[in-house]
């Protein structure tokens, strides 16, 4: 005897929810070891991880303070265990704290007349493409100075040309050595006019752009920069006003 409709649908709904438990449950049978352990593998890697994030985070906090107080202790002339902690925090993972252990360890080796290897340590900073632009350009002017003399006039204007470049925050010194290096190459009308763009640049330190403003009137270009004018004209209206 065949049942109602509804009790016919009544009876596929049955059968259909059944099927799916002996479906869910056969799964669960078959595959609940591998669930369980990548689930178990899963919260190990996060915790693996944010682990690893909190001792990053500790080390760059500790590297920090080291490279601090050995700052602080270098300009005070200490020089106590200031080459054991510039290397350890070179190996720094947080660029700037690496950067700056370089460049601390180079002007160290500058100041003991060890040139070469100030040198050295200068040209690694200029190199590494994973530490930022400003240390880098620092780097390469620093570089420069201490190799100046014993350098080609023309390696050095090719080496500082992207950075004796007028507005740029090394256009003083970059433009300073530059200028002297056409010199040598008796190429005196750029030199005076990059002697001459050296005086007029206000963000230039003051004795560069003294010196500038010499060389400048010395090679026959009157360029006695915006605070020589400035200094010019408090002079004549102080004049005025004792008349």
């Amino acid at each position: 005897m065949a049942l109602p409709p509804e009790n016919n649908e009544a009876f596929l709904r049955e059968v259909d929810e059944e099927l799916r438990r002996e479906q869910i449950t056969g799964f669960w049978r078959r595959w609940r070891v591998a669930i369980i352990g990548g689930t178990v593998i899963g919260l190990a890697a996060l915790g693996g991880w944010l682990y690893y994030q909190h001792s990053r985070a500790q080390q760059a906090a500790q590297d920090g303070q080291v490279l601090d107080e050995t700052l602080a202790a270098l300009s005070s002339g200490d020089m106590r265990n200031a080459e054991a902690n510039l290397k350890k925090i070179e190996g720094s993972h947080v660029a700037a704290y690496r950067a700056s252990a370089m460049m601390a360890q180079a002007a160290v080796a500058a100041l003991q007349g060890k040139d070469k290897q100030a040198i050295a340590k200068y040209a690694a900073v200029a190199a590494d493409d994973s530490l930022s632009q400003p240390f880098r350009d620092a780097a390469i002017i620093r570089q420069t100075a201490l190799e100046y003399d014993a350098m080609p006039p023309q390696a050095v204007i090719d080496r500082l040309k992207p950075l004796a470049a007028p507005g740029g925050p090394w256009f003083g010194s970059a433009g300073e050595m530059t200028a002297l290096a056409m010199l040598k190459l008796n190429q005196n009308g750029p030199a005076a006019a990059m002697f001459a763009a050296i005086a007029n640049d206000k963000q230039a330190p003051a004795s560069i752009r003294r010196r500038a403003t010499q060389m400048a009137g010395s090679l026959g270009v009157d360029a006695l920069g915006d605070e020589a004018n400035d200094n010019q004209n408090m002079n004549a209206d102080e004049k005025d006003k004792a008349e």
